[in-house]
């Protein structure tokens, strides 16, 4: 089976987790506003899960105030160099990413890796998901794979990343696992989700490969459907909408959405913020963003996340040189 990372369903993050995870001290973290970093543009799922955590942060009175700077380009790379260049002001700043920090770092897209920052916690879990446009010929994954079996070219899958990175990557695992050359997928690349939605909906590309919490929210305007998800089972979000598995393919995939200080944060400041995100956990507008998004807990903070990171690289980068990216 091709899977990037197994992950639980649902972990319900208690204060006796929070004390054994975080070690010991209140879990009432003395943090007034939080700035948030978005290193892509807005409608994409970095932009949402930050807004979403501020949303339930805010609502649930965790912090006073959300605040949220848009900083896309060289990947994801401006955003973190910025980060870094300005530690010394960024003490008030989280910035949030996901799987492409550590796809990118690999394939060196930008110099930087997830060793250059403070690894705060990773938080969520967001499935693949391919989309269509409302009235598409496509009505399964099958219909797709049918047509690039027949013509790898006549298949223009959109993202809203790079190529070679993580929108790329889930649609070549995803063709693999139909028995189809990954290599031939014909990828078209841009700079966030908003900007590849406008290519489906123009007729430039038949498909979009997106996370699924994004999916939902394109499906909900009415425009588009989602096609298929990689998760191992459907979502109480959307279950009428199938997995891979059950259209055939071995294949599953989540990708973790999480945040990271300016390198020069001490550990009781990044402590502070773990604790705040484990808190949000038992709150009801916490539940209220989550169940709305489609998303899957998977909180590890500090050590632990910093532990996965290392590991995921390891098996990312073989699937990567497996696939060809490196």
């Amino acid at each position: 089976m091709l899977k990037i990372f197994k992950t639980k369903q649902r972990m319900l993050v208690t204060a006796a987790l929070m004390t054994g995870l975080l070690g010991a001290g209140t879990v009432n973290a003395n943090i007034d506003s939080i700035h948030f970093l978005i290193p892509g543009g807005a409608g994409g799922g970095w932009d949402g899960t930050a807004r979403g955590t501020g949303e339930a942060l805010t609502n649930a009175g965790l912090i006073n105030n959300a605040s949220y700077e848009n900083m896309s380009g060289g990947g994801g790379g401006k955003a973190i160099a910025h980060l870094i260049e300005t530690a010394d002001q960024a003490q008030g700043t989280l910035m949030v990413n996901s799987t492409p920090i550590v796809i990118r770092s690999l394939s060196k897209v930008f110099p930087q890796s997830f060793r250059d920052l403070t690894p705060i916690a990773a938080t969520i879990g967001d499935f693949g998901a391919f989309v269509v446009k409302a009235d598409s010929k496509y009505k399964t994954f099958n219909d797709v794979i049918a047509d690039y079996k027949a013509d790898p070219r006549s298949v223009n899958i959109a993202g809203g990343s790079a190529r070679g990175s993580m929108d790329h990557l889930v649609a070549a695992m995803a063709f693999k696992a139909a028995g189809a050359n990954p290599n031939n997928v014909k990828y078209l690349a841009f700079d966030g989700g908003g900007k590849a939605m406008a290519s489906l909906l123009s007729g430039e590309a038949g498909l979009l490969s997106t996370g699924f919490s994004e999916a939902l929210a394109l499906a909900a305007a009415g425009e588009v459907r989602i096609l298929v998800m990689t998760g191992d089972q459907r979502s109480d979000a959307a279950p009428n909408v199938q997995t891979l598995k059950e259209q055939g393919y071995n294949a599953t995939f989540v990708n973790w959405r999480g945040f990271f200080g300016a390198p020069s944060l001490s550990n009781a400041q990044a402590d502070e913020y773990a604790q705040t995100l484990a808190q949000m956990y038992s709150t009801p507008e916490w539940e209220k963003v989550r169940s709305r998004n489609g998303w899957t807990e998977i909180f590890k903070p500090r050590a632990e996340f910093v532990t996965f990171l290392e590991e995921q690289e390891e098996v990312v980068g073989n699937l990567m040189r497996e696939l060809g990216f490196l």
